[in-house]
């Protein structure tokens, strides 16, 4: 089970390092050259002296015009610490390694994502020294994927759309197009984009709606976080809490998805008590329009 957002990143660029550069040239404008190779490389920048440094993801990409280093920072909050951190990982990379290193700062706060993108000026006031001048990947500049056609065109990119739009008015939409380009994947890759989205929704209600969403793919359940989910099913012990959490998580996936739910309509999933009538209207649930199409067909 993946243990952080930051760690997550790091293994969705793994699986999908071209991602980074997509979304320099896509989403930034960047004119980065297009990349023919890419290697993963130690994240430990520590030097010989009692302070640890390490990058949350850092990338070799090999292009025509020479080899760069894509230097990945999750950044959650405010920080200043990262006004000297981030020129220190450039300076030490380049002169490690001799080709130029690249900032790339991915963030869910629209205000973070701000104060990242200001430039760093090390020197004399309006004369500095060094500048460093973070790419930063965020609410107001990464696209909305709210559609499942534009997902299954790019996952990695849905995912990362639904990482920094987690906290925003469409992340409904976004979570049910991701669901639907998920499944045109393998299993393998799958469950890494569904750990790293689980694991990056900070907002309460948006994860637990991810949870609920992924209880209607099969291949979920032979992953991790299905066993997570599991596990605090067995820890209520009893067969109706699997039925009333069921029932529950059919009516918030309506409910999440905007779509007004009668009085009729919950009574009668409430009072259900077949566990596999109840998985049927919550697979329904993720595509209805209106609430009455959980029971099209009955």
């Amino acid at each position: 089970m993946v243990g952080s957002s930051h760690e997550a990143m790091h293994r969705i660029f793994q699986k999908d390092p071209a991602l980074l550069t997509r979304a320099l040239q896509q989403v930034l404008g960047v004119p980065f050259p297009e990349p023919y190779d890419f290697a993963g490389m130690n994240v430990d920048l520590t030097e010989i002296e009692p302070v640890e440094r390490r990058v949350d993801t850092l990338l070799r990409a090999e292009t025509d015009e020479g080899a760069y280093l894509l230097v990945v920072e999750s950044q959650g909050k405010r920080d200043e610490r990262k006004r000297g951190s981030w020129p220190y990982y450039l300076s030490y990379l380049y002169e490690k390694y001799r080709c130029e290193p690249v900032l790339i700062v991915v963030t869910q706060n629209s205000a973070t994502a701000r104060w990242a993108a200001e430039p760093i000026h090390l020197g004399v006031r309006g004369c500095p020294s060094l500048t460093v001048r973070p790419f930063v990947l965020g609410p107001d500049n990464v696209p909305v994927i709210a559609q499942a056609s534009q997902a299954e065109r790019d996952p990695a990119l849905a995912v990362l759309s639904a990482m920094t739009h987690g906290r925003g008015p469409h992340v409904a939409s976004i979570l049910e197009s991701l669901v639907a380009a998920l499944k045109t994947l393998d299993a393998d890759t799958a469950a890494v984009f569904v750990q790293f989205v689980d694991s990056c929704l900070a907002e309460p209600r948006a994860q637990q709606m991810w949870r609920d969403l992924m209880t209607t793919m099969q291949y979920f359940w032979r992953h991790p976080l299905a066993e997570e989910v599991r596990g605090q099913g067995r820890e209520e012990g009893v067969e109706l809490g699997r039925i009333q959490d069921r029932a529950e998580m059919t009516l918030n996936i309506l409910r999440w998805r905007g779509i007004d739910v009668p009085d009729d309509v919950r009574a009668r999933v409430q009072a259900c008590t077949d566990l596999d009538q109840l998985t049927t209207w919550s697979q329904r649930a993720v595509h209805a329009t209106t609430a009455a199409d959980l029971f099209t067909g009955e």
